[in-house]
């Protein structure tokens, strides 16, 4: 009688445990079966590896869609610590304290947040107290994605790619890569290299417009402060702001004839020794695309993965900023706020202009695969048994990385703008 009793209580035990074992995911201690929340792998390199014991088809689609929430996760991280970097440092620059710029509070893109805030706080202090009329001009950065990166990931995402034979197309963007042959369209050469077109940095020669650091030569503009127009301008052995029209060295925003300490951009009608950017009489070597890199077809689970996966890797050419303050009522106030600007801005752009479309992409992407992934969990069966809890743990780290990926990207506008960047 008592036998039977207790095995009667193990009955009802099972019973009332079976529901909260398949709600959790899994049945903890299994091996090669996810159970609690902590048994799940998080990072997309183990999710790969990792058995879920599901069956052919879904569990290539799990394992991709655990991916791309990951590697959104990833992207999110990258992309608020940049934001909070640059919205710190333009603060700071401006005489804000490091902790003006920490956040009250943790949470997905209170980092970027915080810190932008004191940037437009103090940018709006510092911006009264210069008074005068503020122009801020800016060149916007080119950001483009590995075309090779996406046709590796798809091919090891997706079983019914060929690894090595994916095709991909670039669509609403250029093409840039190394050229071998003859490039028609522009040059990008990087930092230190002999440049002859439109300088992003320093330049050391002489510089057609925009230029503000030691000339050394004739200055069109003002030097140490004093106007020096007229034809060709005058000699100035101090600081131009203006033209200067022979060996100089500072902050160019046009035509460079020396070397130049950022990317140089030059137009291209023959060998190029840095990156073209337009098409080149040979197969081009390391593609990207500042569009849209269209994958082959494969499942949307793996697009979503290799998105996330490749908008974490952009290359961006950065923005040119170049900032005029006219009739400042406080000179030392305007000089900090100029350099301030054209120092930090370039870092706000990336995200604000470069990145943007990728980033609204990437999130996209992500979170119709995570959802598609939770509709299969909720019809129950083994999905549900073995992955219920990654799936949910996935679709919270989703949602998270989306929120801490639109904060940014709003703080760094409202940043940039502040900064005169509209």
């Amino acid at each position: 009688m008592r036998r039977r009793n207790v095995n009667r209580l193990i009955g009802i035990s099972a019973l009332v445990l079976s529901p909260a074992l398949i709600n959790c995911g899994g049945l903890p201690g299994v091996p090669g079966v996810p159970g609690m929340p902590g048994d799940c792998p998080t990072d997309a390199e183990a999710i790969a590896s990792a058995s879920f014991g599901l069956k052919g088809e879904l569990e290539g689609k799990v394992k991709a869609g655990l991916q791309a929430s990951a590697n959104l996760q990833n992207l999110a991280v990258e992309v608020e610590g940049e934001v909070a970097a640059a919205c710190a440092n333009l603060a700071m620059d401006l005489g804000a304290s490091e902790e003006d710029t920490k956040p009250a509070e943790d949470g997905p893109g209170k980092k970027a947040e915080a810190a932008c805030q004191a940037a437009v706080k103090v940018l709006g202090e510092v911006k009264a107290k210069a008074s005068g009329s503020l122009k801020v001009d800016v060149v916007p950065p080119k950001c483009s994605a590995s075309m090779d990166a996406m046709a590796e990931c798809a091919g090891s995402c997706d079983a019914s790619v060929s690894p090595g034979s994916a095709e991909v197309q670039c669509e609403g963007g250029e093409i840039s890569g190394q050229c071998g042959g003859k490039c028609e369209g522009e040059c990008t050469m990087e930092a230190g290299a002999e440049c002859s077109g439109s300088c992003s940095g320093t330049c050391s020669g002489s510089c057609s417009a925009d230029f503000s650091g030691k000339c050394g030569g004739k200055c069109d503009g003002k030097c140490d402060g004093k106007a020096t127009k007229g034809e060709g301008g005058a000699e100035c052995a101090g600081t131009c702001e203006g033209k200067c029209s022979a060996s100089g060295e500072g902050k160019c925003g046009g035509e460079c004839g020396g070397t130049c300490d950022a990317s140089c951009t030059a137009k291209a009608g023959g060998e190029c020794k840095g990156t073209c950017s337009g098409s080149c009489d040979v197969k081009m070597e390391a593609p990207k695309c500042s569009g849209e890199i269209k994958p082959p077809e494969m499942s949307a689970e793996c697009k979503a993965n290799c998105d996330a996966k490749v908008s974490a890797k952009v290359d961006c050419v950065p923005a040119r900023v170049s900032v005029k303050l006219e009739g400042a009522a406080d000179a030392e106030a305007a000089g900090k706020l100029k350099a301030a600007i054209e120092k930090n801005l370039p870092a706000l752009l990336k995200v604000t202009l470069g990145m943007k479309g990728k980033l609204e992409g990437a999130v996209a992407s992500v979170k119709a695969s995570v959802e598609g992934l939770q509709a299969v969990v909720k019809g129950g069966g083994e999905a549900a048994l073995k992955v219920g809890a990654c799936v949910a743990g996935a679709l919270k780290a989703q949602v998270d990385a989306s929120v801490s990926i639109n904060v940014s990207v709003s703080a760094s506008a409202s940043a940039s703008g502040e900064a005169g960047a509209g």
